[in-house]
């Protein structure tokens, strides 16, 4: 619905520091249009009080001076032409979003949590073991923790399948399970589990 002489601010220019208000950067665009570079000192003197006002929490910072006149610097859009009290140059940075931290695992790519640490060492020594009882050996006994964890935190419940494909996925096809001669340790279900635990409980 569009009523004339209604102002949204969907309309409007969107600010740059939004933390001060459509107001202050009615001033800041004020003090840029102003003739002499006096007016405009003054006038940027005025607006540093009234942002440190708007924004007074920003004092706990030591350097919230500095931080202050590289927000006014900002918010002109590097157009106000004043004696800067400080150095602006690098007020940018503030905009500056830090580097994403790499995720775990290989080359980025993060482990299944239920699995640990310690399965991912396995998945990854699986890898490089040449073909033999020992490779076959540490297979069943990562096929099986696999499947416990799997059931111990509710991922899928004892799904054999998906033991199999997180197992191929995670040794990056090195390792293939066949489910067809493959057998599984008997291992009690997670729901026989807590009927045992809610009969001591009574």
């Amino acid at each position: 619905m569009d009523i004339k002489g209604l102002d949204y601010n969907t309309q409007r220019e969107k600010l740059v520091m939004p933390e001060y208000g459509r107001e202050i950067q009615k001033m800041v665009e004020l003090a840029v249009s102003l003739p002499t570079k006096e007016e405009r000192n003054i006038c940027a003197q005025s607006i540093i009080r009234q942002m440190e006002s708007k924004n007074s929490q920003i004092r706990t910072n030591p350097d919230y001076e500095q931080t202050l006149w590289d927000h006014l610097y900002l918010m002109s859009h590097k157009q106000l032409d004043i004696d800067w009290p400080f150095d602006v140059d690098e007020a940018e940075k503030i905009h500056t979003k830090p580097q994403p931290l790499p995720l775990p695992g290989k080359d980025g790519v993060p482990y299944q949590r239920h699995y640990g640490r310690l399965m991912a060492k396995v998945f990854e020594e699986l890898k490089t073991m040449p073909e033999g009882p020992e490779r076959d050996e540490l297979v069943r006994q990562t096929a099986n923790q696999m499947k416990r964890d799997l059931t111990t935190w509710g991922h899928g419940s004892m799904d054999d399948e998906r033991v199999a494909d997180d197992l191929a996925r995670f040794t990056d096809g090195v390792i293939q399970l066949d489910l067809s001669d493959f057998e599984f340790e008997h291992m009690a279900s997670a729901k026989s589990g807590d009927g045992k635990r809610n009969k001591k409980k009574k």
